[in-house]
């Protein structure tokens, strides 16, 4: 029988992040991050951007680990 979710056992949807190299300027992060969340490409752009202005440089890491690791 299936619950609210329409998933058997209350499971959400699975879904997967990708990088999303076409839509992507550098490595695909930010429009993956925005494919993956529903939201526009540019506002996570300028967010990495703003954090990384404000963050003396750690979201540059974060950023680079995500390329990497992310298919």
């Amino acid at each position: 029988m299936n619950d609210i979710m329409g998933q058997p056992g209350g499971k959400p949807p699975s879904r997967s992040f990708r990088l999303d190299k076409q839509s992507g300027k550098i490595f695909g992060v930010c429009a993956g991050i925005g494919n993956y969340f529903g939201i526009d490409t540019m506002l996570v752009r300028i967010a990495f951007v703003l954090a990384t202005l404000l963050g003396f440089g750690s979201p540059i890491l974060i950023y680079l680990a995500v390329a990497l690791i992310a298919d």
